[in-house]
């Protein structure tokens, strides 16, 4: 009796080591089955990621889409794409032409130190001022805040030439330039918070949907190409009085000098 059962004990054990090695067996198989469609899963997943990446690397940027858009040239501009920016209602054929860079800190300098009495040349009538704005230092030092600014600044222009020059004068300031390191420029926002700061411009929507929008976008591309294109300009700020480049004067006395020794008068 004890042997008959032993046996049948050993039979049931063994039986049931079969049926959970099939189990197993199973067990082992299904799971191999998932790792395997996951694996094709995970490798389908990179690949689209990858292409992807491949296909918004070869999406054109916001800028480079721009440079190809039709022009919407501000008010208060003339010439091909509205690339000329001369103002002032002088009688007489004096023109001083600033050259700069938004990012660019000596244009800062220039602004902080003699920028007021430059304008007031233009405002009394002794010469017009006209303007090429170049947005270089985007690709020297990466980012995109030189033309940003140039396209807000080109929306203020079509507010009015004066809102222009307030607007130029505070993003030159030394409340609002960042340093050239940095990309402030770039923000909408930011842009917007220094027009703030000018009468003309503050609160205005029609200001803010045109930074917002880009509606300068293109003309801003078209205003660092002619910028680009300049002859005798070298760096910024550069300035010339009747197309003669002047070494750049750091004193209004020094400003006073330049106009006299080109023979500009009132």
């Amino acid at each position: 009796m004890s042997k008959r059962n032993s046996q049948a004990a050993k039979s049931a054990a063994r039986e049931r080591l079969r049926v959970e090695r099939e189990r197993q067996a199973k067990r082992d198989k299904v799971k191999r089955q998932v790792i395997v469609a996951c694996s094709i899963v995970g490798v389908l997943a990179i690949a689209g990621g990858i292409g992807y990446a491949v296909v918004q690397s070869n999406q054109p940027s916001k800028w480079e889409e721009a440079a190809d858009a039709k022009v919407v040239a501000p008010a208060n501009t003339s010439g091909k794409n509205g690339t000329t920016v001369t103002l002032g209602d002088s009688k007489s054929d004096h023109v001083v032409h600033l050259y700069e860079d938004p990012r660019c800190p000596g244009c800062a300098n220039f602004e902080q130190t003699i920028g007021e009495t430059v304008n007031k040349g233009m405002e009394d009538g002794t010469y017009k001022l006209s303007f090429t704005i170049g947005t270089f230092l985007d690709g020297n030092l990466g980012g995109e805040g030189s033309k940003n600014a140039l396209s807000a600044l080109g929306a203020a222009l079509n507010v009015s030439p004066e809102a222009f020059i307030d607007y130029k004068t505070a993003l030159y300031s030394s409340e609002y330039h960042p340093s050239e390191s940095t990309d402030e420029f770039a923000k909408d926002d930011y842009l917007i918070k220094v027009a703030n700061s000018v009468d003309a411009l503050k609160d205005n929507k029609k200001f803010q949907d045109a930074v917002k929008k880009g509606t300068y976008d293109a003309w801003a591309m078209k205003m660092g190409d002619a910028f680009q294109k300049a002859e005798d300009v070298q760096s910024t700020p550069t300035v010339k009085i009747n197309d003669k480049v002047i070494e750049t004067p750091s004193t209004d006395a020094d400003w006073q000098k330049a106009l006299k020794d080109a023979g500009v008068t009132k």
